[in-house]
C-alpha cells in the first residue's frame, strides 16, 4: 500500500493497479530536479531515462519549496520530456528532502521520590514528553501555534539521568528525580503540502512519498548492514545532509547548511571566474591533472589541478569540519563509517578530511556512486555519479518501502499520521496534542515539618495511571497501531494532598505515671502546634511546628489531669476600682507540694512523683493595705523636738467606698468602687508636735524650777508660734 493523491490533493490508500508499471520518480533539489524513469522487473530495476534540470530562480531553499509555480514549471518540463518518449505519466514518487528535517535536542526532568519503582510505561512517558517538549520548541522557534504540525520522523535517547548521574537504564530504578536527554527529528507538514501542490499543477498524483536519507539509505545500506552505526551524507549543492543507522534503524537526521556552493565560491574568488566557469573548473578537478579556463579579465590560464585544489583547501576544510562536527553532535561519538553521495560528494579530499575530523581511518569513509546501486538497477550511461544515488532510492523506495499513513480516532478525533517508521500509540497521542505529562495523575503535595527539632515530610497521595485503550484493549505507550485502530485515554487522577494529625506524627505512645492529691495518674503525651497546645486529633497544615512530649511540669499535669487549681477560678479574684483604676487581687493561696517539698507550677517532674496542692483562703485587705504608695500623698512638715525628728501631718486624707465616707482600716468589698482625696491643710503650730510624740507638761519636784521653756531656733516662742519644716524645736523646765 502507498501513499497516493486524490484529485483533491489528499492523500489515500490505493494499491498499484500493476506491480510491474514504470515508476516515475523525482529528486527534487535545491539546484536541480532529477527525473527518472524505472521499470520494475522482480527484485531489480531498469532506467528506462533519466532528465535533468535546473531551476532557473531560487524557487528551493533548504529542501522547502519556496516558490510553488516555479517549481511546478521545472517539473512540468521534465514531465512533458519524458513523456514524448514514454508516454503519459499521471503518478510519481517523490521524496521529502532530509534538510527539510529539523532536529533538536531537548533534557526533560521528572520528579520520583513519590514513586516506588520506575516502570516502563513511566520511562516512555519521560521520552515522549521530551519529545513533544521538542515539538513544543520547534513550533515557538518558527512562530507556529499548533505544534501538531510536524511529524516526528523519530527520536533517539542520547543518555538517562538518575539523581543527576548518567545511568544505563531507569527502569526498576529509585530516587529524587529522573532526567532524559533525546535528540528528536521533526517533518513540517508544510513541506508536504507544499509537495502535493506543485504536483498537482502538473496534474500528477503522488505516487508514493519517502524521506530523501531513507530513500538513499535503502539503495546503499541494506538492512543487514544497518546493525552497524553508519553516517550517510547527502552533499547538494547548498546543503548537505546527513543520515546515522545503528542497531538496525535510522537513529538522527541532521542538516549543514554548507555545499557544493562553498566549494563554487571560493574558485570564484580564487580565479576571478564567474559561476558557471567555477562549476566546470569543480567538475574537472577529479578528472583531468591539467584545468584550462578564462577569467573575468579574458585571461587564459592553464594549471595543475593540484594548484587548484590547494587554493581551495580552506574551502575544502571548512565543508568537512561542518560535516564531521554534525556527525559528532548526531551521533555522540565517530561512526564506525561514513558515506558520501551527491554531487558535492566529489569535491576533491573531502573524504580524507573527514575521516581525520573524525579521527577514523581514510579507508571508512568513502563516495558511494552509480557503482554502489548496480545491485537495484545495473549499468546505465545516464547514471554516472554519485548525484543519482537519491533518484534511485527514491524509486526503489515507491516499490519496497514507501511511507504510508494511517488514519486513527483518538477519543472520539480523526487523526491522520504518516506511518514514517514503526508507529506506537505513543506516537498517536503526540500528534494528537495530547499533553504526554498530564497524563499521569500527578501525585497530591506533600507537607513539610518540624517535628520535635527534625524536618518530617509527609507524602501526599499517589495519582493513578491513565487507562489507555485500543480497540477497547488496554494498551501500553510502546503498542503498535494499524489503520483504522480506535484509541481511548482517560488521564489518570491527582493524587490527595498530604494529611496528617498530630496523633499520626507519635513514634510510640508513652505515658508518665505519678500520684497528684492521692490520686494515681497515667497522662500520655502532649502537642504543641506553632507553641500552642492541641489536641491529639487536631489536623497539622504545611510548615507547622510541633512537639510533641510528655507533660514535664507541674502546671501541665495538674491540666492534662482535669483538675482545676481553685486559683485560677474567677471567684477566687477580689476586684476594685480605686480612683479609677481597676485592680485584681487573688482571694486565695494555693500551695504546690513534690514529694513534700513547696515549688512552683513551672517545676519539672520525673515519673513517680507524689504531687500535692493546698489552698488557703485569704483574709480581704484593708482599704490602707490597696492604696498604692503614688495615691497616698501627704504633705510633711518635718522638725527636730529636743532633738529628735518628727514628721507632722499639714493634709487631709478623705476615703469613701461606694459612695460612703469610710476610714483606712475599712475592709474592701468585692467590686467596691473607692476614691482617695487628699486636702492640703495650714502651717502646723508648736503645739501640733505633741500629736506625734508624748511629752510630760508636768513641774518637775525640786528647788529652783519654776518655769517651762519653750523655743524655735533658739528664739523664744510659744505653742501657738507656727513651725516649719527644719525648725529646732526645744522644750524643758528651769
Amino acid at each position: 500500500m502507498f501513499i497516493e493523491v486524490r484529485s483533491d490533493g489528499e492523500l489515500s490508500h490505493e494499491t498499484t493497479a500493476n506491480s510491474n508499471e514504470p515508476i516515475f520518480a523525482l529528486d527534487i533539489g535545491t539546484r536541480s530536479v532529477v527525473g527518472l524513469l524505472v521499470e520494475p522487473v522482480e527484485d531489480t530495476f531498469t532506467i528506462l531515462d533519466c532528465t535533468v534540470q535546473e531551476h532557473t530562480e531560487r524557487s528551493m531553499l533548504d529542501g522547502q519549496i519556496h516558490d510553488v509555480v516555479a517549481v511546478a514549471k521545472v517539473i512540468e518540463q521534465i514531465k512533458a520530456r519524458l513523456e514524448s518518449q514514454h508516454g503519459p505519466l499521471t503518478q510519481v514518487a517523490v521524496a521529502a528532502a532530509g534538510r527539510s528535517l529539523r532536529t533538536r535536542r531537548v533534557s526533560v526532568e521528572i520528579e520520583i521520590n513519590h514513586r516506588n519503582w520506575l516502570t516502563k510505561d513511566d520511562v516512555l512517558t519521560l521520552e515522549f514528553s521530551a519529545v513533544q517538549e521538542a515539538q513544543a520548541q520547534l513550533a515557538q522557534e518558527l512562530n507556529e501555534t499548533d505544534f501538531t504540525r510536524y511529524y516526528c520522523v523519530g527520536y533517539s535517547v542520547v543518555n538517562y539521568f538518575l539523581d543527576d548521574e548518567v545511568i544505563g537504564s531507569l527502569i526498576d530504578q529509585r530516587g529524587e528525580k529522573a532526567r532524559v536527554d533525546v535528540i528528536a527529528t521533526f517533518l513540517p507538514r508544510v513541506v508536504v503540502d507544499s509537495l502535493l501542490a506543485a504536483l498537482k499543477r502538473c496534474n500528477l498524483e503522488m505516487q508514493a512519498l519517502t524521506l530523501e536519507p531513507i530513500a538513499a539509505i535503502n539503495v546503499l545500506i541494506p538492512v543487514t548492514m544497518r546493525r552497524l552505526n553508519i553516517a550517510l551524507v547527502d552533499i547538494g549543492a547548498g546543503t548537505s545532509d546527513v543520515a546515522l543507522t545503528e542497531e538496525g534503524t535510522i537513529t538522527a537526521y541532521g542538516m549543514v547548511p554548507v555545499a557544493g556552493d562553498e566549494i563554487t565560491d571560493g574558485l570564484m574568488n580564487a580565479f576571478l571566474v564567474d559561476f558557471p566557469m567555477a562549476e566546470e573548473i569543480k567538475r574537472k578537478l577529479t578528472t583531468e591533472p591539467m584545468v584550462q579556463f578564462q577569467d573575468i579579465l579574458g585571461l587564459a590560464h592553464s594549471l595543475p589541478a593540484d594548484e587548484v585544489i590547494a587554493a581551495i583547501d580552506g574551502e575544502i576544510h571548512m565543508l568537512a569540519e561542518k560535516i564531521a562536527r554534525k556527525i559528532l553532535e548526531l551521533n555522540g561519538r565517530p561512526p564506525q563509517a561514513v558515506m558520501l553521495i551527491g554531487g558535492g560528494s566529489l569535491t576533491p579530499k573531502l573524504p580524507e578530511k573527514v575521516a581525520a575530523l573524525l579521527e577514523i581511518p581514510a579507508a571508512r569513509v568513502a563516495v558511494r556512486g552509480a557503482d554502489a546501486i548496480q545491485q537495484f538497477v545495473g549499468s546505465h550511461p545516464l547514471l554516472n555519479g554519485p548525484e543519482y544515488v537519491t533518484p534511485v532510492g527514491i524509486a526503489v523506495s515507491a516499490r519496497r518501502n514507501p511511507i504510508k499513513y494511517i488514519t486513527v480516532t483518538v477519543n472520539e478525533q480523526p487523526l491522520r499520521i504518516f506511518d514514517l517508521r514503526k508507529m506506537t500509540l505513543g506516537d498517536a497521542l503526540i500528534s494528537s496534542g495530547i499533553d504526554i505529562r498530564r497524563l499521569y495523575g500527578r501525585p497530591g503535595l506533600a507537607m513539610t515539618l518540624t517535628v520535635n527539632g527534625r524536618m518530617k515530610m509527609i507524602p501526599g497521595g499517589h495519582g493513578t495511571p491513565p487507562v489507555i485503550l485500543r480497540n477497547e484493549q488496554p494498551a501500553g505507550l510502546d503498542t503498535g497501531i494499524a489503520d483504522g485502530d480506535n484509541i481511548v485515554v482517560i488521564p489518570g487522577e491527582n493524587g490527595q494532598d498530604a494529611r496528617a494529625t498530630l496523633t499520626d506524627l507519635c513514634d510510640e505512645v508513652d505515658t508518665i505515671d505519678l500520684t497528684c492529691n492521692g490520686v494515681p495518674l497515667s497522662l500520655g503525651p502532649l502537642a504543641f502546634v506553632n507553641g500552642v497546645e492541641q489536641p491529639l486529633d487536631a489536623t497539622v497544615a504545611d510548615r507547622d511546628t510541633v512537639e510533641i512530649r510528655l507533660p514535664r511540669f507541674v502546671d501541665e499535669v495538674l491540666q492534662a489531669s482535669g483538675q482545676k487549681i481553685a486559683t485560677d477560678d474567677s471567684d477566687s479574684k477580689l476586684r476594685f476600682t480605686l480612683n479609677g483604676r481597676e485592680y485584681v487581687l487573688p482571694r486565695r493561696d494555693t500551695r504546690l507540694l513534690v514529694n513534700g517539698k513547696a515549688v512552683a507550677g513551672t517545676t519539672r517532674i520525673r515519673s513517680g512523683d507524689v504531687i500535692e496542692y493546698q489552698v488557703e483562703t485569704l483574709p480581704l485587705p484593708q482599704i490602707q493595705d490597696i492604696i498604692p504608695p503614688d495615691e497616698w500623698v501627704q504633705e510633711e512638715v518635718r522638725v527636730f523636738f529636743n532633738g529628735t525628728p518628727v514628721s507632722i501631718k499639714k493634709a487631709t486624707v478623705a476615703i469613701t467606698m461606694n459612695g460612703e465616707q469610710v476610714t483606712a482600716d475599712h475592709v474592701v468589698k468585692d467590686d467596691a468602687i473607692i476614691t482617695l482625696t487628699t486636702t492640703p491643710g495650714a502651717d502646723p503650730l508648736f503645739s501640733d508636735v505633741f500629736r506625734y510624740i508624748d511629752v510630760s507638761l508636768e513641774k518637775p519636784s525640786g528647788d529652783g524650777i519654776s518655769r517651762l521653756t519653750t523655743l524655735v531656733n533658739g528664739e523664744p516662742a510659744s505653742f501657738q508660734t507656727e513651725i516649719k519644716s527644719g525648725d529646732k524645736l526645744e522644750l524643758y523646765w528651769e
